[in-house]
């Protein structure tokens, strides 16, 4: 259970990113706004974290909390804000799956 707690916390973060990417492309309320739902989604990511942390370890709990807030934004980077991809970019945000699902098998 703490692993999807953790997953959903990453999720998250995925999303505090893309509000900071949409608050930098608006002005006036609909900035605020969007600043608003960066603070929501932040204390949302936050508050999963340290209830996962409570039985998983920290150092695996935060490496794959960061992994999945990064690969989330960079794919919503490429799909949404259409930024550039590569063969690179896309190859270490592979090894960077690949990589999240190795610490996820040999944690508790």
């Amino acid at each position: 259970m703490d692993w999807i707690i953790l997953f959903i916390a990453g999720i998250f973060e995925t999303g505090f990113a893309f509000c900071l990417g949409k608050a930098k492309e608006t002005s006036g309320t609909e900035m605020y706004l969007w600043y608003f739902a960066f603070f929501i989604s932040l204390t949302i990511s936050m508050l999963l974290l340290i209830k996962a942390t409570k039985t998983l370890p920290i150092g695996s709990a935060y490496a794959v909390w960061t992994g999945i807030g990064a690969v989330g934004t960079v794919l919503l980077g490429i799909f949404i804000f259409k930024e550039p991809t590569s063969f690179w970019r896309m190859f270490f945000i592979f090894t960077l799956i690949v990589s999240i699902i190795g610490l996820k098998t040999v944690s508790n």
